[in-house]
């Protein structure tokens, strides 16, 4: 009879922790998430873990003055000091100018090469491509393994509290998340498949059903998000583009209002997940034929904007994640449609855990391993007035002031690198537009020479 006990008090343990499970699950997830309130527990949880990492960084501080060692900060502003970014005119202009004699003939100057050699040597040093798709480096420790060897001065406290973060974030947080993360999705299929039978109203319904998974999911992430501007937010029949860091960008949007996403369609979990989506909101997803036909996509896009009743087009122009410390080039392609455009920008803070995706270092759900096994994952999102076309203006100078007005909310760097350097090489289009750029410089030194030569040759002896 006793085996027969132990068998009835293990499931009676099993079915009390069940039931406590999704009590809680209930109470402090579903409800705020369906009901958009907030019980505050995240705002304690992140004030709490900014006092622990300032305490960590003032003990590495005495730690390394102990040691008669000084204590380094990362260059966030670079390794060089540099001045000012002038233009290749103005550069050649000032060397030029600085000169102490002037040739009568446009012919190929010596001291031009100092401003080719110390570009070159700039950008060998500090490249502003190569920093933007590395890890950001943090100015104190996190406590976060990942991030140890740059702060070697730990004593004996420090490391017990390090440890004992380990065993929190890998023994209570993580599987809390993944679990949350798995009952999110499981919901929001179920329920968004069971909307797309609905014959009226599955849209209205569709995007109740997409807020609630979002906001799963960001519940899974312990996301801390802090909007800004909500007077500017994303209108129906419009465009809405970000900078872009992660695929939970996605995510961190849609759980404040909902978009169509464009993508390509996928296969297996992926693939399930977007069926179920398209039944229950407009998103367009292209076959991987169809993504080739760029006059295919556009017209696609187009019908959908012109379209006042369906949501916003969520799209993020620089085609690639970066670290979020600088925003690269915007394609046109979104530009190029006539609609109302709607900038967001996105900030993250690296101290509780590095929410960039370097895709050609972690796969996709390495990546989501980590942000799930890191502290919290913290951003502040600043919706921009809409943007429009300018009289005169095309696609490619729409882009650049759009992304201008976006780094500048966001406080990044504006490059205008394509992304796609991240994995090719660089054109021989910017090479030649560097040797177009100096060749209208020797000429226009030419006829600057011409035209004072005449003046000289016309003006009288006696003037």
């Amino acid at each position: 009879m006793q085996p027969c006990y132990s068998r009835v008090s293990l499931l009676l343990c099993l079915g009390i922790t069940f039931v406590v499970w999704f009590t809680i699950l209930f109470v402090i997830i579903t409800v705020p998430a369906v009901l958009e309130v907030s019980l505050g527990i995240h705002r304690f949880y992140i004030r709490t873990l900014c006092r622990v990492f300032e305490w960590a960084t003032l003990q590495i501080e005495l730690s390394a003055k102990q040691k008669n060692r000084q204590f380094s900060k990362p260059h966030t502003k670079g390794i060089l000091s540099k001045s000012k970014p002038l233009s290749v005119q103005e550069n050649m202009q000032e060397l030029r100018s600085s000169a102490h004699s002037r040739r009568s003939e446009p012919q190929f100057d010596m001291g031009d090469v100092i401003y080719f050699c110390r570009k070159g040597v700039e950008s060998i040093i500090d490249d502003e491509v190569t920093k933007s798709f590395s890890a950001q480096e943090l100015e104190s420790w996190n406590l976060l393994t990942r991030s140890i060897r740059r702060f070697p001065h730990r004593g004996l406290r420090l490391t017990l509290l390090w440890g004992l973060g380990v065993l929190i974030r890998y023994g209570i947080l993580l599987p809390l998340r993944v679990i949350l993360a798995v009952t999110g999705i499981f919901l929001f299929v179920i329920l968004s498949t069971s909307v797309g039978f609905l014959p009226n109203s599955k849209f209205f319904l569709g995007e109740k059903v997409h807020l609630m998974g979002y906001r799963f999911c960001v519940k899974s992430l312990t996301a801390f998000i802090t909007y800004h501007n909500s007077e500017n937010r994303p209108k129906n029949g419009s465009i809405c583009v970000a900078n872009h860091t992660t695929p939970l960008d996605v995510i961190i949007l849609a759980n404040d209002r909902c978009y169509s996403l464009v993508g390509q369609v996928h296969r297996g979990l992926l693939g399930l997940i977007q069926r179920a989506m398209v039944k229950s909101s407009p998103h367009i997803w292209f076959e991987r034929a169809e993504v080739k036909d760029r006059h295919l996509v556009a017209k696609r896009l187009c019908d959908h904007a012109a379209d006042k009743t369906k949501q916003p087009i969520l799209i993020f122009p620089e085609g690639t994640c970066v670290n979020n410390t600088s925003v690269m080039m915007f394609k046109k392609g979104s530009f190029e449609i006539g609609c109302t455009i709607f900038p967001v920008a996105i900030k993250y803070d690296f101290r509780f855990g590095d929410a960039y995706w370097n895709s050609s270092k972690f796969g996709l759900v390495h990546h989501l391993l980590r942000i799930m096994s890191s502290w919290a994952l913290v951003c502040s999102v600043w919706y921009l007035p809409p943007m429009n076309r300018e009289e005169g203006e095309d696609a490619v100078q729409f882009a650049k002031r759009v992304k201008a007005a976006l780094a500048a909310q966001a406080g990044l760097a504006d490059l205008t690198w394509d992304g796609g350097l991240k994995r090719t090489k660089v054109k021989d289009a910017f090479k030649e537009e560097q040797q177009r750029l100096y060749s209208e410089i020797l000429l226009k030194v030419h006829q600057t020479q011409k035209q004072e030569k005449c003046f000289e040759d016309e003006t009288p002896e006696g003037d």
